[in-house]
């Protein structure tokens, strides 16, 4: 049976391409925010963990016996949780308090069948941002806005979102979106993949 991811994010897709992985996508109907606003005051990591389960749980609602990858990001800085920016000027707000701080950026990934977790894995990394200058900012959102309007933490790391950050420890899959080598080693166990 054909894996499903309950996303359309590109990044996500790209990466199980290039991985060789076969799989659907069907994006989640979901009220992020609403069930953010639930887990106010839970850690970062538990909240991306509790929406990834979510996206997956409402594809798999309609799909049953079928496998569900969901996903899902968050960003911190300073103590202070970001969503993705509403508009242009949002982005530049959060890019001018971003500067010169580390960012945590948290992703999860949760496997799902009938509506049950069978799998979950959350990881982090921390990325430095360099000190933005306003023409910085604003020549960069010339360039990579709306782009980057879905782009929790305003950037695409593959892009010219690289230029934000004097340093990144961590896994370049959780920067990219989603804890990738613990999926792949998921995937074999539940035999979506050769072992």
């Amino acid at each position: 049976m054909t894996l499903i991811l309950a996303s359309q994010s590109a990044s996500r897709r790209t990466m199980l391409d290039a991985a060789g992985v076969s799989y659907r996508a069907v994006p989640a109907h979901l009220d992020e925010r609403a069930l953010e606003a639930e887990l106010a005051g839970a850690p970062p990591a538990d909240i991306a963990l509790a929406l990834a389960a979510a996206k997956a749980q409402a594809v798999s609602a309609g799909n049953g016996g079928a496998l569900v990858l969901g996903s899902d990001s968050l960003v911190e800085v300073a103590g202070r949780r970001f969503d993705k920016p509403a508009d242009r000027a949002e982005a530049a707000d959060h890019l001018r308090y971003f500067s010169g701080k580390p960012m945590q950026l948290h992703s999860a990934a949760v496997l799902v069948r009938d509506r049950a977790a069978v799998w979950q894995d959350s990881d982090c990394a921390t990325l430095m941002v360099r000190p933005l200058s306003e023409a910085f900012i604003a020549a960069y959102l010339d360039a990579e806005w709306p782009q980057v309007a879905g782009c929790v933490g305003v950037f695409r790391i593959e892009a010219l979102g690289v230029q934000l950050f004097d340093r990144i420890e961590g896994s370049q899959f959780t920067v990219l979106g989603m804890p990738l080598l613990p999926v792949l080693g998921a995937l074999r166990q539940h035999g979506e993949l050769a072992a």
